[in-house]
């Protein structure tokens, strides 16, 4: 029996502010204190675990580790206590005078900086501060596996703690117990539901079963048993628990559409369980664009904030546990290393994988998955040069050659005609409107697939994805169609080899009235049955691109369009027969020419009142005079 007596003592200087830095800094919402206190008792409990390798003897009668919550409504008090390895006198000093033994101001660089990548998960005197968020006061009370003395410790958190001995009676029979004696504001951590929930959504699955005692006196209800599932075989994993834990993980009701378990082993060993959602999280377009995936460190919650995969599969919901992560101080704070990118590499490639392997094994299923989140997925394009050629692969868009199927560039490539050098696309907001769009009618007239792009992130990775399989990505609103070298599906109606000289001067004369409006006017191979169209120039963005950085603010001036006009066009042949009289009525033709290819690309017209003007001049023409 100890004859040693209790001992205040006083943290160093500044601790009021450290221990305020631990609560409002360090940690973002005061739920994290169970986590916390929870993955201390998982500590104790593994670390007695390798102790009796060597010594089974520690087990005594009690050789099942075990953590329990226990509620006291009445009193206001939660504790937490564990049957692991406990702690001595010495042990208990120095696990909970982490502060005063570290020294404040060093203690707090250390948080600050967090510049030595130590690893601070199971160091008793850093998480457990945060049960002062919630807490008045704690006590701990331990004894030591294998040891007949058991130690008190003592402290509100704000200046002073005591430490000494304490009856065996009040002491577990080994491991170590925490009472928080809880704020006036903080009583709802004595409900059931609301530790049930903590429990479940943060410690589930660390490698030691957890019991709640609702109230003193009551039978403890055990609502974790130990086991990730994470880390049994995947033959032994049923697809109803697979779906009761994308539910859990996920926060979703529906069915995964993809499940994604394995373990990586080698120089770096991680468990990842993953999952496709079978519908669009509601967060999916968060103007932050985070990731969801959640990270453990031997299966204790660390933080659902680490990017462990890149934004463009923030869609995919699940856990990465890894045992060997370079911490911070806190479980919320987790330090960019070597490591996370290799994990990060190796979770994002299997994703890709399996969705590439899904694609070519059940192209329904797929197609469901890209009209849920190919929009997603493509940001991936733009933004991931290493991966750009895989995720060109699993794109999927709609086409001129399919009316409501999906088509991959593969198939695009596959079918393309002879003397065809380039993929064709358009890009737009309205896929009906892009249909009806007089560029495409000299595609469509020699069968040439157009892929019709309608999403704001098609007309940034276009730009950024110069080719596939050796085809390079060209806009059929941009520069010369380069159609003349593919022969037309209608041998009939094929134009005449040279456009009539009237044609050639009406189009000088067009060009000369627009002025600087257009930089340029031209005879149209694109345009079959339409009068004109505007197109952009070869380099730069094309007309829809353009329009989007416009909008943004991110272009301080416009490119001057290219008017293209159908010579084989009745209206325009008619017009070109006009020879030079009218002057005044053929400059009129001129701007609403233009004005019209503007209308048909989506603008308005250049001057609505002039528009108006001229409009109005051209009717009274047409009437009958009288």
């Amino acid at each position: 029996m100890t004859t040693e007596t209790t001992e205040k003592k006083s943290f160093e200087a500044d601790v009021a502010r450290l221990l305020h830095m631990m609560v409002h800094s360090v940690y973002s919402d005061r739920d994290v204190f169970l986590r916390e206190l929870i993955s201390n008792a998982a500590d104790a409990c593994e670390k007695l675990r390798y102790e009796t390798i060597a010594r089974p003897e520690l087990l005594g009668d009690d050789p099942k580790p075990r953590i329990a919550i226990a509620a006291d409504p009445d009193a206001n008090k939660l504790a937490v206590e564990d049957n692991g390895i406990g702690m001595s006198r010495d042990e208990m000093a120095e696990a909970l005078g982490t502060i005063a033994r570290s020294g404040t101001r060093a203690f707090m660089e250390r948080i600050e900086a967090a510049k030595d990548g130590a690893q601070f998960v199971g160091q008793f005197g850093v998480g457990f501060y945060s049960a002062f968020m919630v807490a008045d006061r704690v006590d701990v009370v331990t004894r030591q596996a294998g040891s007949d003395e058991a130690w008190r410790w003592s402290s509100d958190g704000k200046g002073e703690y005591q430490i000494g001995p304490a009856s065996l009676e009040e002491a577990p029979k080994r491991g170590t117990r925490v009472v928080l004696h809880l704020m006036d504001g903080a009583k709802n951590y004595t409900e059931r539901y609301t530790l049930e929930r903590l429990v479940k959504s943060q410690s589930g699955h660390v490698p030691v079963p957890i019991s709640v005692v609702e109230k003193p006196g009551e039978e403890a209800k055990e609502i974790a048993d130990g086991t990730a599932l994470w880390v049994k075989p995947k033959s032994e994993v049923k697809p109803e628990e697979y779906t009761d834990f994308y539910r859990s993980v996920a926060g979703q009701y529906d069915e995964p559409a993809v499940t994604i378990h394995f373990r990586a082993e080698g120089r770096h060993e991680y468990s990842v369980l993953a999952f496709v959602p079978g519908s669009r999280p509601f967060d999916l377009f968060d103007q932050d664009r985070k990731g969801r995936m959640k990270l453990y460190v031997k299966r204790v919650f660390i933080t659902d904030d680490a990017e462990l995969v890149p934004r463009y599969l923030r869609f995919v919901r699940g856990i990465v546990d890894s045992a060997d992560l370079p911490l911070n101080v806190s479980r919320e704070m987790i330090q960019e290393s070597p490591l996370l990118t290799a994990i990060r590499k190796g979770v994002t490639g299997r994703v890709l994988g399996d969705l590439a392997k899904l694609a070519e094994n059940d192209a329904d299923a797929y197609a469901k998955i890209w009209e849920n989140f190919g929009v997603v997925l493509k940001e991936g394009i733009y933004e991931d040069f290493e991966r750009r050629e895989q995720l060109l692969k699993l794109a999927r868009f709609r086409s001129t050659a399919s009316s409501d199927g999906w088509r991959g560039l593969a198939d695009y490539v596959s079918a393309m005609k002879e003397k065809q050098k380039a993929i064709f696309f358009m890009t737009g907001d309205d896929r009906a409107r892009l249909e009806a769009s007089p560029q495409l009618e000299g595609f469509r007239a020699r069968g040439l697939e157009v892929l019709l792009l309608t999403d704001p992130v098609d007309s940034f990775w276009v730009m950024n994805a110069p080719e596939f399989d050796g085809k390079p990505f060209k806009s059929v609103t941009q520069g010369g169609s380069e159609l003349s070298e593919i022969p037309l599906l209608d041998e009939a109606a094929k134009a005449d080899a040279e456009t009539a000289p009237e044609i050639g001067q009406f189009l000088a004369f067009v060009k000369e009235t627009l002025g600087d409006a257009v930089n340029d006017v031209r005879a149209s191979e694109r345009l079959r049955e339409s009068a004109v169209c505007l197109v952009a120039p070869e380099h730069g963005p094309d007309r829809q691109f353009e329009r989007l950085l416009s909008a943004a603010g991110r272009l301080e001036a416009t490119a001057k369009p290219i008017l293209e006009i159908n010579p084989r066009n009745e209206r325009v042949a008619a017009l070109a027969k006009l020879g030079d009289g009218d002057k005044a009525f053929r400059e009129d033709v001129a701007h609403l020419l233009y004005d019209e290819a503007r209308v048909l690309d989506g603008d308005k017209p250049v001057d609505a009142k002039a528009f108006s003007e001229r409009l109005a001049r051209l009717i009274a023409r047409g009437l009958p005079a009288g």
